[in-house]
């Protein structure tokens, strides 16, 4: 079944939050590999891991996204400000069962003795044409993202964020709130969800059933260095 025929453009402000990480970029480099499971996958160029990316928020672009019995609900994630004290910051929890992504950047910036480095991870090939990236249970938590959504199947609004179905148990049985959202926030249930041209921050980033890439690259840039702009998906993607 193809994404409906109705783009809808979309914002999504949610209140400023940051956590605080402090690092020699010595440590930053291998940890950062290791926590997102990358360390072996270097040498290949191929990924077909679990990943998480936390701790502090993430740049991130892609062309297009697109996933099966997506859900979104408002939750609140905790976060240690500057000053060293514990807060929450709200943010749109987004949940996938099953994806492909077409192409993906992330960036994060680190403050390394008193100077401010970028790490920049990239996947997946330059072809617009192709969703390369095959993933399992996403799970994003995003503070402020725009793009273009568009929703198919049963699609329900403002639905009990806590009611949301993403994920199924080993017997099929959905998993009850997989977003751990609380009572009575905000949630969205839809078959399918594909966003195209999405320019986003997410506080927490997680892939933790299965990503496959065809391609990754990670660079340490000095300065604060953006991903690229990323350009319109071509065609439809295939099947998660």
């Amino acid at each position: 079944m193809s994404p409906a025929d109705h783009p809808i453009p979309v914002q999504v402000p949610l209140p400023e939050g940051r956590t605080h990480w402090r690092r020699s970029l010595a440590v930053a480099v291998p940890a950062l590999l290791a926590a997102a499971g990358l360390g072996s996958a270097m040498a290949s160029g191929a990924l077909a891991v679990g990943l998480r990316i936390q701790d502090r928020p993430v740049d991130f672009t892609t062309s297009s996204l697109y996933g099966t019995q997506y859900g979104a609900a408002v939750v609140d994630q905790p976060v240690v400000r500057p000053d060293g004290t514990a807060g929450t910051v709200r943010v749109l929890r987004m949940g996938f069962a099953d994806g492909v992504i077409n192409g993906l950047c992330l960036s994060q910036r680190q403050q390394i003795a008193g100077a401010t480095y970028t790490l920049l991870l990239t996947l997946g090939d330059d072809d617009p044409r192709s969703w390369e990236i095959r993933t399992k249970n996403t799970v994003l938590d995003l503070r402020n993202a725009t793009g273009v959504l568009d929703m198919d199947g049963i699609v329900d609004l403002n639905v009990n964020g806590a009611d949301v179905k993403t994920v199924k148990d080993a017997s099929g049985a959905y998993v009850a709130n997989p977003l751990n959202s609380p009572q009575h926030r905000f949630g969205i249930q839809a078959r399918y969800a594909k966003f195209d041209r999405i320019v986003g921050t997410a506080q927490d980033f997680q892939i933790p059933g299965l990503l496959t890439t065809p391609k990754l690259a990670l660079a340490v840039r000095p300065g604060t260095v953006a991903c690229p702009a990323p350009p319109g998906p071509v065609g439809t993607p295939g099947t998660p």
